[in-house]
């Protein structure tokens, strides 16, 4: 009886220590992997000479596993996006060996600029769902009609879009870097570059890093870049904004005085 006792006081004693060891080993309770990133600069003067620049998108990944681009055990997916604008889209028809414009969609919202980069094709990363939740991907733009749903056909509206797309991107407005856009310097460290255009719009640019495992976004990191104007832009473009009337005033009298300097120095050439 004695040893029956003494057998129920030690298990008594040993299974809390066996159940909080068991947990402490637990691997469900390691703490998440999360993403920390930056920019190169935070404020970017866009002067008369403004030729484009590249921002650099750096960062590291806190409690990683080794993450290489040949094992790809973490993804990392950065998006640059600029202030949403309206914009109205407006398509050409040949009506009687005229093009005129028949149709046009206004987005009360479209990024001016947008630009992704990824440690793979972010097909490979995660399913539509998921790039659609966090709009990553050309196809996942937000653009949001001012259209009343029901005033165009769905398929109508996607080839406006598809329009918008097409149009920025000629225009290097909206840049998709190619494979290996992120890629890994040792453990968890990684970078990006993204490039941006001469024509690229003033104002704030957001910086969103996200880190993937499993097709699903185990964290976010957010850094935002500032463009703005300077020098005699930024007078110019004050001046502008400030006396509209005034501006295009002496904007006409410098038109009509260009025209006759040109036309009285080819008059008096000799032919």
């Amino acid at each position: 009886m004695r040893s029956l006792l003494a057998s129920l006081l030690l298990m008594l004693l040993v299974a809390p220590a066996l159940a909080q060891e068991s947990h402490e080993a637990s691997p469900a309770d390691d703490p998440a992997a999360t993403v920390e990133a930056d920019v190169s600069t935070r404020s970017l003067e866009v002067t008369t000479g403004f030729t484009g620049h590249e921002i650099v998108v750096f960062g590291a990944i806190d409690n990683s596993e080794a993450p290489t681009n040949g094992s790809g055990y973490y993804d990392v997916v950065v998006v640059v996006e600029g202030t949403p604008l309206p914009l109205v889209v407006r398509r050409k028809s040949d009506v009687g060996g005229v093009w005129i414009n028949t149709s046009s969609v206004t987005f009360a919202s479209v990024p001016s600029y947008y630009a992704i980069a990824s440690t793979r094709p972010i097909e490979e990363i995660a399913g539509p769902a998921v790039l659609e939740r966090h709009a990553i991907g050309m196809q996942h733009i937000k653009m949001t009609p001012s259209t009343h749903k029901g005033a165009i056909e769905d398929y109508e509206l996607a080839a406006f879009r598809s329009a918008v797309i097409r149009l920025k991107k000629s225009q290097n407005l909206y840049v998709l870097e190619p494979k290996d856009g992120v890629t890994f310097v040792g453990r968890s460290l990684f970078r990006a570059t993204i490039p941006l255009p001469a024509n690229v719009p003033v104002g704030p640019l957001v910086a969103r890093t996200y880190l993937f495992h499993n097709g699903q976004v185990v964290s976010a990191h957010i850094a935002r870049v500032t463009l703005h104007r300077a020098g005699i832009e930024r007078l110019v473009h004050n001046f502008a904004f400030v006396h509209p009337a005034s501006y295009g005033f002496i904007a006409v009298v410098l038109a009509i005085a260009s025209g006759l300097l040109a036309s009285a120095y080819f008059r008096r050439r000799p032919s």
